[in-house]
Formats: C-alpha cells, sequence, structure tokens
C-alpha cells in the first residue's frame, strides 16, 4: 500500500508540476472591425514546441481575404493574423471552426465593432459554429459568462489546490463554510476592482504571490497536524479572506484577456463570478465526497494521508513560486 501511495502521489506531482496553473487554454478568436465591412483577425491556438493543434477559421463565403496571414509561435500558442472584407458586414452571418468537433477544447470569440461595441462568445466542440449576433441580448450575455467563469476555475489549478488545502486545514463544517465563504467575499470584490480597472496590480507578481499563499496554508496544515495552534488555526476565514483578495486579481487577469461588453458590463461581471463561484462549489462537493469515500473504505490511515497531502502541496506550490518568480 505505501509503494501505491508513493507511486500516486509521485504521479499527481508530475502531472501537476508539468501543467500550466494558470492559463486559459481554448483557442481564441478576435475580430476587429477596422472599417465599414473591413475586420483585421487574430487567430490564436494552442501549440506545443513546433506543433499547433489543426484548428482553422472560415468565414462567410463573402467575406474576401485582403491581406495574406502571417503567424508564429508567442510562447504555449501560435498566432497569426490578416484582414478582410465582408461585403454587407459580419452580424447575423455565421463563423465556423473547422477542427473544433474532434478535440476537446473550447474556441473563445471576441468581435469588437466600429463602435466600440463587443460581443464575447464561447464556441463548443458540439456545435463550433458562431452566429454573429445583429444585437447583444442580456440573456446570451449573461450565458456566455457564466460558462467562461466555470470554465475558467476548473482550469485554474492554483485556485482549486488553495481551496482544497483549505479542506485540509479546517475540520469544523461551520468554520469551514465561513472561511470559504469569505474566500469568495475576497475575491469577488478585488475581481471587480481590478476589472473595472478602479485598481490593477502586475499579473506576474499576482500569479506568484497566488503560490505563496498556497505554501503558506500546506505549512498551515502540518503544522496544525502537530498540534501548534496559532491565529490562522484559530480563524483561518481571516487568512482566507486576505489571500482572496489576492485570488481575485487572478481572475481577473483572465477576464481582462477575454474582455468586458461595452453594454451590461456589470451583468458580464456577475455572472462571470457567478460562474467561478458555480465551479469552486462543485471542486468542493467533489473533494468532500472523495475524502469521505477514503475514510469509509479505510484502506490506509487517513491521517497519514493527510499529513503527505499538505507535503505534496506544498512543494507544488513551491515549484511555481519558483518558476513564476522566474519568469518575471
Amino acid at each position: 500500500m505505501s509503494r501505491f501511495l508513493g507511486l500516486f502521489f509521485w504521479c499527481l506531482l508530475w502531472v501537476t508540476c508539468t501543467a500550466n496553473a494558470h492559463e486559459l487554454r481554448p483557442a481564441f478568436l478576435e475580430i476587429n472591425e477596422i472599417a465599414p465591412e473591413s475586420y483585421a483577425i487574430t487567430w490564436k491556438v494552442p501549440a506545443r514546441g513546433e506543433y499547433k493543434m489543426a484548428l482553422s477559421v472560415h468565414l462567410p463565403d463573402a467575406c474576401q481575404q485582403m491581406t495574406d496571414p502571417v503567424g508564429g509561435h508567442i510562447d504555449t500558442a501560435y498566432v497569426s493574423r490578416w484582414q478582410v472584407k465582408c461585403p454587407g458586414g459580419l452580424s447575423g452571418k455565421t463563423v465556423f471552426i473547422g477542427g473544433l468537433s474532434s478535440t476537446f477544447t473550447d474556441a473563445l470569440a471576441k468581435l469588437t465593432n466600429l463602435d466600440g461595441t463587443t460581443q464575447t462568445s464561447r464556441i463548443a466542440p458540439s456545435d463550433p459554429n458562431l452566429t454573429i449576433a445583429k444585437s447583444l441580448t442580456p440573456w446570451g450575455t449573461a450565458k456566455t459568462y457564466f460558462f467562461l467563469g466555470v470554465q475558467h476555475i476548473l482550469e485554474g489549478v492554483d485556485h482549486l489546490l488553495f481551496v482544497f488545502a483549505l479542506l485540509l486545514l479546517i475540520r469544523n463544517p461551520r468554520m469551514l463554510l465561513l472561511t470559504i465563504t469569505s474566500f469568495t467575499v475576497a475575491h469577488s470584490i478585488t475581481l471587480a476592482i481590478a476589472s473595472l480597472d478602479v485598481a490593477r496590480l502586475p499579473q506576474s507578481p499576482v500569479e506568484a504571490l497566488i503560490a505563496l499563499s498556497i505554501m503558506f496554508v500546506a505549512a498551515e496544515i502540518i503544522r496544525s497536524g502537530r498540534g501548534r495552534r496559532d491565529l490562522s488555526s484559530r480563524y483561518p476565514w481571516i487568512i482566507s479572506f486576505v489571500f482572496g483578495l489576492l485570488h481575485g486579481f487572478g481572475f481577473a487577469g483572465a477576464l481582462r484577456e477575454i474582455g468586458l461588453p461595452q453594454k451590461d458590463v456589470p451583468l458580464a461581471l456577475f455572472t462571470f463570478n457567478l460562474g467561478v463561484e458555480a465551479g469552486q462549489l462543485a471542486f468542493v462537493a467533489i473533494a468532500l465526497l472523495a475524502v469521505a469515500s477514503f475514510r469509509l473504505v479505510r484502506l490506509f490511515d487517513f491521517s497519514r494521508m493527510h499529513f503527505w497531502l499538505a507535503y505534496l502541496i506544498g512543494t507544488v506550490s513551491a515549484f511555481w513560486f519558483v518558476q513564476r518568480v522566474a519568469g518575471f
């Protein structure tokens, strides 16, 4: 059993460390109207090394290509740009993403009109067609940003690891509820502040500090397991609130990349945050169910697993911290 646990932890450590902890992995299509019926296209697809996903953009047949695509590898993506002219404009027309239906990834599309209004949409493999709306509806905005929020939190491994560490630290259900609520309120505040450009922090230091916050909670798990209790052990909701403010700036970085519509900004911000919370609650429910299952079957001493999980979380977050500081 000890060999099995060792293999499990090392595999989990390898997968977590080799994954990019906080990156939106969908393809990204940006369409900017630069003149009446003329558009600048930016197409970004995930890539690894010289290989990129075989995805392509198919505009309406009436569109004429004005410039040849120019592209290259940027970080973990391949980005290409070109310009087109579409008689009658794109309003009400359909854009198709070739190859998307055979993948497990999504595509995000952002259209900016000449008057400054924007439309952000999520394109799923089950329906790789995007119909450009003639006018944005509140329901369409709410639906799009809710699912973007869910997707972002489920892909934000560092945020989920922080929440999981809180679950390991706190045994009292009432205190756990208060701590998760405190974290939610805090990151909702800074998400709104940063997204509305009231205040902003550089993204790279924020990401490094998020990793440091996970290290701190992992250390608290180990300290509490040895019988040492201090302020953070007695009042973990204070720690979750302080670090939640930091995590909110991390969420805002992803939301700035997606963009907010010029109209219905409060609705888009609210539903994105609602999606984040829905994804977070789903993760908490699954994690608690998994912990309860381990305790029920009693295959091994969960108290020792609890201890080693804290070391694993601390090791992974330390790796992220060093990696992110080196990337400044």
